[in-house]
């Protein structure tokens, strides 16, 4: 697994992905295609046309990292949109689950929203 004590975030590639593509092709693919920097410490997320291989590419602050997984059985789950929706957006406990094979059904927000908690000051 991808280990950090950093909050960080992660955004899967909107479509197929060549993963014969090294750091200098996936690299390109997050800066022309997705329009972020490769080196932002974000991971990105590049699934294969059969989904039977992703490929995540992360700065760790010293270089380009590139972690691989590729499935003997079933596939991963497809995070395609349909072209021009940009970037699918997931949390790492979200990668975590893609990458052990886990099927997407929907994303639901477990946190409450944000509550405003300011104490009206009252005045005599």
């Amino acid at each position: 697994m991808i280990g950090s004590t950093r909050n960080l975030r992660v955004l899967a590639y909107p479509a197929p992905a060549d993963l014969r593509k090294g750091y200098n092709g996936l690299s390109g693919l997050v800066l022309q295609d997705l329009g972020k920097d490769p080196l932002s410490g974000d991971c990105f997320l590049f699934v294969n046309r059969k989904r039977k291989a992703v490929k995540v590419l992360m700065w760790d602050g010293t270089g380009l990292c590139i972690f691989q997984k590729r499935l003997e059985r079933g596939r991963f789950a497809a995070l395609w949109r349909r072209r021009g929706e940009g970037a699918v957006s997931l949390t790492m406990s979200e990668l975590a689950l893609m990458l052990e094979g886990c099927r997407l059904e929907a994303k639901l927000p477990l946190s409450p929203k944000a509550v405003d908690c300011a104490v009206p000051v009252m005045r005599r």
